[in-house]
């Protein structure tokens, strides 16, 4: 105990991150160190280019998004306190936590985590997914899994992503204004696990 807090010593503002992030201090300690590899010039701070070294990242075909969520629009670098709590929205939610009415949602709440997967979608924040994005999106995801050597009749054609556009526009564009709002993000995922969707091995 006495060894561990010791060293939660040298991490700022520990006892509020582990407050405001529900990471125990043992997690907080692992994300410091993980921090510090990809920290390589010792800055206390990452830029974008430092998350190339996270392996869980690597084969994600929308790595550049969710590197990018790590930073605030014009922001060019990112602190430790920041990092860990963007990553505490991929936590599994915390069912059995009570809290008070007057606390905002925490970051792994189902809320939260819809918030921050939407802003992967809704690039010029303008509080819609227009069908450019998510266009964009089925790009970057296709473009990842097919290869050169794999570019066969079986590749998925562009007109075939406008088609996969069109009818996730349809099914989830309740008030029909041709995009997709928070709300209307939020109901067409009901039924989906978002803590499993939402998981980054950064604790291993």
């Amino acid at each position: 105990m006495g060894s561990s807090s010791s060293s939660m010593d040298h991490i700022p503002d520990a006892q509020q991150l582990m407050q405001e992030t529900g990471f125990s201090a043992a997690h907080l300690l692992r994300l410091h160190e993980r921090f510090e590899v990809l920290d390589k010039d010792q800055r206390g701070e990452l830029r974008p280019h430092d998350f190339g070294a996270v392996p869980e990242l690597a084969l994600n075909p929308i790595r550049d998004r969710i590197i990018g969520a790590f930073f605030s629009p014009g922001q060019e670098t990112v602190n430790f306190a920041s990092f860990v709590r963007t990553l505490a929205h991929f936590r599994p939610s915390d069912t059995n936590r009570t809290r008070d009415g007057a606390q905002p949602d925490p970051a792994n709440s189902s809320t939260r985590k819809l918030k921050f997967a939407f802003r992967l979608y809704d690039q010029d924040r303008d509080g819609k997914i227009s069908r450019a994005e998510l266009l964009e999106v089925l790009r970057e995801m296709l473009g990842m899994q097919v290869t050169e050597e794999q570019e066969t009749e079986e590749q998925v054609t562009e007109e075939q992503l406008q088609s996969i556009a069109e009818r996730a526009i349809q099914e989830a564009d309740l008030d029909l204004d041709d995009a997709i709002s928070f709300d209307e993000f939020r109901k067409s995922l009901e039924k989906v696990n978002i803590d499993h969707k939402m998981s980054i091995r950064f604790l291993k």
